[in-house]
C-alpha cells in the first residue's frame, strides 16, 4: 500500500468531507452484532469515530503514522500502524470490516486473503469511495478542467479504480446488492474547497515535479466565478459490500 498522504496529513484531517449518517446507518445494518470493527486505511479516523458510536471496539489501522497522529481519539478506538495486507489481529475477530477511500491502494489479493481470515462467519466487508467533487455552474467546469487537463498525468495508476467506481477491484465475497444511493453533501467556502483539492495525491506529485502549487492558479480562477460565501458540493459515493464466504 502506498503512503501518499503523510505529507498533507494536517490538511487531510481539516478539509476531507464528512460521511453522511445515512451511510453510517447502512454500514451498521449489515451485521446483527456490533462487537468488533476494523476500519482499514483509517486515515484520521473519521469513519472509525462514527462507527465507535455503536461498536464495542473499533480498530483503526493505517500505514501513515502522521495520519494516525491526527486521528480523533475515543476510548473504544484502538489505532495502530499496520499494512492492510498483514495484521496482528486474531482469526475471525470482526463483525464488520470497512475501507473508506483507500482500497484502491491495496495489494488486493493479499488484502482479500486477510479479510477472509479476519471476518466472522456472518461478518460483512465494505469498500467504498467517492468520485470527483461536483459543483453547479462554472465552478464545476473549472474543477473538471483542473482534474482532467492539469492533474490527470500526475495521478497514480490506482486512481483508475476510483474512476471505475471500484468495479475493477477483485472482490471474492458473497456480494450484497446495494439498492440505496449515497452522497456526501456539504457547503464549502472557497478556502475549504481549494484546501480539499490541495489534499489530492496528484497535486502533491505535481508540486514535487514542477516546484510550485497548481491550486494557486485554480483558486484565482474560482474566485472570479465565486458568488456566495459558500457553495453546495456533492461527492457521489460508490460501494462494494459482501459477506464472508467462510
Amino acid at each position: 500500500m502506498k503512503d501518499n498522504f503523510s505529507t498533507q496529513s494536517d490538511d487531510y484531517a481539516k478539509f476531507r468531507p464528512v460521511y453522511p449518517q445515512k451511510l453510517i446507518d447502512y454500514l451498521l445494518s449489515l451485521t446483527d452484532t456490533h462487537e468488533n470493527c476494523w476500519d482499514c486505511g483509517t486515515g484520521n479516523g473519521q469513519l472509525a469515530v462514527a462507527l465507535a458510536e455503536k461498536f464495542q471496539k473499533v480498530y483503526g489501522t493505517d500505514i501513515s503514522e502522521k495520519q494516525l497522529n491526527n486521528a480523533t481519539q475515543r476510548s473504544n478506538i484502538e489505532y495502530s500502524k499496520q499494512p492492510a495486507e498483514e495484521t496482528n489481529f486474531p482469526d475471525q475477530h470482526f463483525d464488520l470490516i470497512t475501507v473508506a477511500q483507500a482500497a484502491h491502494w491495496f495489494d488486493h489479493q493479499k488484502f482479500n486473503r486477510e479479510v477472509k481470515r479476519l471476518l466472522k462467519p456472518a461478518g460483512a466487508i465494505v469498500l467504498f469511495g467517492y468520485g470527483l467533487v461536483q459543483v453547479e455552474g462554472e465552478i464545476d467546469q473549472l474543477i473538471k478542467d483542473f482534474y482532467w487537463n492539469v492533474t490527470k498525468p500526475y495521478w497514480d495508476p490506482e486512481r483508475n479504480h476510483i474512476e471505475a467506481r471500484y468495479e475493477t477491484i477483485p472482490f471474492p465475497f458473497k456480494e450484497i446488492e446495494v439498492n440505496e444511493n449515497f452522497n456526501i453533501e456539504a457547503e464549502m467556502t472557497l478556502d475549504e474547497l481549494t484546501g480539499y483539492i490541495g489534499t489530492w495525491s496528484a497535486v502533491q506529485h505535481y508540486k514535487k515535479a514542477k516546484g510550485y502549487h497548481p491550486v494557486d492558479k485554480l483558486k484565482h480562477k474560482l474566485s472570479e466565478a465565486w458568488e456566495e460565501p459558500a457553495c453546495k458540493v456533492t461527492f457521489p459515493i460508490f460501494m462494494k459490500a459482501g459477506k464472508s464466504t467462510i
